[in-house]
């Protein structure tokens, strides 16, 4: 067991120093194209960080299989899904000037919106399976067919809009002596670094969870969402430290979008054993419905920028975040479900 825990911990560094790689790729290929730090943060850095969360949850389904499988797998991906959200919390504890939220571009609003109707639609969709219809085109469901959807008209329309909007203005660029070739070879090297070391750690951690005796749901909700979340959080952090701020709560939003439209998706192709809503607990419900409550507070903050912090130098959307995610976190520890 021991021996466990020192490949945990040797991966967790290994992502913390592709992570940091990466953000400051990502930072250089915005200046050198000209493109937002929403654009990369969205498209870029959030599908890079959001294969672990897949990897994992189709590993789930393949390798352990049945129901457990099932479960480990949607509580890995809804449960990550709640954990980005709590960083934006960590990140606003981090920026001390003022509410973090408040300085962010208005482009996120909709990239929360359409997050929103995903976890709803795939929340709802596990009652519909279990209680309506279980939606199943041969062994997957038609379900994730309209996820998929939802995640590919919602991006283009946020790529539409963020085009229209964003303006050729002159820029003090920082990055010259860097050639575009150096910058595309350095963001392949570390984006297959975070990969590879952010699904190792993710393997670990299913090691692990497996030895604890605990539901597969709270095991997935929690244990395996906080190993697979880790690429996202050393990524944002290091984002925000390089003055990348559009570029870490786009990373947050755009792995919730990826992780439901295309992480479910996948994963319900790969459970053989029907619609992975069907097999899928009632607590994920819960789950998805604490992360629903979390994204709406995050555009609260983004649509009533308060331009000062409470005494503790904490926002009001950060404490709210903290005890909803911590409440959520309870609820599912001490639920009578597995």
């Amino acid at each position: 067991m021991l021996l466990v825990w020192v490949e945990f911990v040797f991966c967790a560094l290994l992502v913390l120093f592709f992570g940091t790689k990466l953000s400051r790729y990502g930072h250089i290929i915005a200046e050198k194209t000209g493109l937002s730090g929403l654009w990369v943060g969205l498209l870029l850095l959030a599908i890079v960080t959001s294969l672990p969360e897949i990897i994992t949850g189709v590993s789930a389904v393949t390798m352990v299989g049945g129901l457990q499988g099932a479960n480990l797998a949607v509580g890995n991906i809804f449960g990550s899904n709640a954990l980005n959200l709590f960083i934006i919390a960590l990140l606003d504890i981090l920026y001390r000037p003022m509410p973090l939220l408040s300085m962010a571009g208005r482009g996120h609003s909709f990239p929360a919106v359409l997050g929103i109707l995903l976890i709803a639609f795939a929340g709802g969709s596990v009652l519909l399976s279990t209680e309506v219809w279980e939606g199943a085109l041969g062994w997957v469901s038609i379900y994730s067919f309209v996820l998929i959807i939802i995640y590919l008209w919602g991006t283009r329309r946020v790529f539409q809009s963020e085009g229209r909007e964003q303006q050729l203005e002159a820029t003090e660029l920082h990055y010259e002596n860097i050639s575009p070739r150096r910058t595309y070879m350095g963001f392949a090297i570390a984006a297959l670094g975070i990969i590879g070391a952010g699904t190792w750690l993710a393997l670990i951690g299913d090691e692990i969870a497996a030895s604890t005796g605990w539901g597969a749901s709270f095991v997935g909700s929690l244990f395996l969402a906080v190993t697979t979340s880790l690429p996202e959080l050393v990524v944002c952090i290091t984002a925000l430290r390089i003055g990348a701020m559009d570029m870490a709560i786009a990373d947050v939003l755009g792995s919730n979008m990826f992780n439901i439209g295309i992480g479910v998706f996948c994963c319900d192709i790969f459970y053989h054993s029907g619609s992975i809503f069907s097999a899928a607990s009632s607590s994920h419900v819960f789950t998805a419905a604490i992360v629903t409550l979390m994204t709406l507070i995050i555009i609260a903050g983004l649509t009533f920028r308060t331009r000062r912090k409470t005494p503790l130098r904490l926002s009001w959307y950060a404490v709210a975040l903290i005890v909803v995610y911590l409440g959520g976190v309870y609820g599912i520890f001490t639920a009578p479900w597995g």
